[in-house]
């Protein structure tokens, strides 16, 4: 049996099998959101697994659909029908999705075993609106975390300024022949809009920025809409010796060291250009503390772009293992991403939880994160001076210890494992009793 307490009452459940549905387990931020929502269920005491496209590891709770030709046919034709709907050009090509193609998993044993479908990011071939129609035909409860913009909208993850989707997606800013009144976008819009008018989908959002703009989407009118965060194991992302880490890492035991994530550095929207004119900005106006700083730079062609700064840099390649990236947070002094578009990242939540201090934009969720002046510092949007005032605030050393302690009290009170999981149970909970 599973306990469940709310803000009134106690509730006595049954052990209740909830199938998580992602399309990797492990790529990208929503699949490792998943994956611990899952072990955070588990630990719980609710039976989860976890339905993917691409499985990656040998744990048995994750289940892969069959390694079939249809898994790259899937892919390859949604994009190729936006490339020609796009007057065959590339641009844009992976910032929206159509889901005209995907697999049909309700005749699977586990999505009919499940008391609960809990869906995530499911884009580029896994499922198809037609196979989001059968699960939703099914029967069963279906739960819906939005880890971008996606499900509200047309065809885009990210609708930026644009405002179509609060009435009806048109014109849309990522095709090329936007001249067309009528696009693909507004076909997939009225789609997805016939589908949502005959079923009931409880919608998650993890953060309330994104729980804002999908309140306004015209697809989801009648539908309920939550914001929960992403949960994080504290136990496991925890303080530990930073002169241990480094020397575990290699890095300068003698420097303050700023950690920049950079998987994809040519992707405008992590605002790269924006890091190195901030660290510019340091080097000028504060030329004494850019001599005691370092900046860690990890992912895969972090080699590549150690050059564009006038820093000292430290290149790490891209890490996987848990153990070896809690110590490169444990490692530096502050985490900071200059990100153009963001939900909830991931890497905020880790570093904090790891009692390291993080600067960021405003924008998306981050200021829901990073608390201003008090546990790191938000930087005005696009702004590098700023950026660049931020890091100098958090490296003050008057000031590092009492951040890092009040980021790690923010993640244990909103983002640790068993309260996020005690959210989603009371959730299905209703949703079982509402069926």
């Amino acid at each position: 049996m599973l306990f469940i307490r709310n803000a009134v009452t106690l509730h006595k459940i049954p052990r209740m099998k909830v199938l998580l549905v992602n399309t990797s387990e492990s790529t990208g931020g929503a699949a490792i959101a998943a994956k611990r929502l899952m072990n955070a269920l588990d630990h719980s005491g609710i039976q989860a697994k976890m339905l993917v496209l691409h499985k990656t590891s040998s744990d048995n709770r994750v289940i892969a659909i069959p390694d079939t030709w249809k898994k790259k046919f899937f892919f390859l034709w949604e994009r190729f029908i936006i490339w020609i709907n796009n007057c065959f050009s590339r641009k844009n090509l992976f910032t929206i999705s159509i889901a005209n193609a995907g697999f049909n998993i309700t005749t699977l044993p586990e999505f009919q075993e499940a008391d609960i479908i809990h869906l995530h990011w499911v884009n580029q071939g896994f499922l198809s609106l037609k196979g989001l129609q059968k699960i939703l035909e099914s029967g069963k409860p279906v739960v819906w975390t939005m880890h971008d913009m996606w499900p509200c909208t047309g065809i885009c993850h990210h609708a930026r300024t644009c405002t179509n989707y609060q009435t009806e997606c048109t014109q849309c800013q990522y095709l090329n022949c936007n001249h067309k009144t009528k696009d693909l976008s507004t076909s997939t819009f009225k789609k997805k809009n016939e589908l949502l008018r005959k079923h009931q989908v409880q919608f998650i959002t993890c953060s309330k920025w994104l729980h804002q703009l999908a309140s306004k989407s015209a697809l989801f009118k009648g539908q309920n809409i939550t914001a929960i965060p992403n949960p994080i194991d504290v136990n496991c992302f925890c303080p530990q010796s930073q002169k241990e880490a480094r020397e575990r890492l290699g890095l300068p035991l003698n420097k303050n060291l700023i950690l920049f994530g950079a998987v994809k550095p040519t992707d405008k929207r992590k605002g790269i250009d924006y890091m190195v004119e901030a660290c510019q900005i340091l080097k000028d106006r504060h030329p004494e503390l850019t001599q005691e700083c370092g900046i860690v730079i990890i992912g895969n062609q972090s080699n590549e772009i150690a050059s564009l700064f006038p820093i000292q840099s430290y290149c790490l390649d891209y890490i996987s293992d848990i153990e070896r990236i809690i110590d490169v947070y444990n490692a530096v002094d502050t985490y900071v991403t200059p990100s153009l578009e963001e939900n909830l990242p991931n890497t905020i939540m880790e570093a904090m939880t790891c009692g390291v201090p993080c600067v960021g934009f405003d924008i998306g969720g981050i200021p829901e994160m990073i608390s201003h002046l008090e546990n790191g510092y938000v930087a005005k949007y696009r702004n590098a001076q700023d950026f660049a005032d931020g890091i100098v605030w958090v490296l003050e050393k008057r000031r590092r210890n009492t951040l890092g302690k009040l980021a790690r009290q923010k993640a244990e009170n909103e983002y640790c494992e068993e309260q996020i999981a005690g959210k989603y149970a009371n959730i299905y909970h209703q949703l079982i009793l509402n069926k």
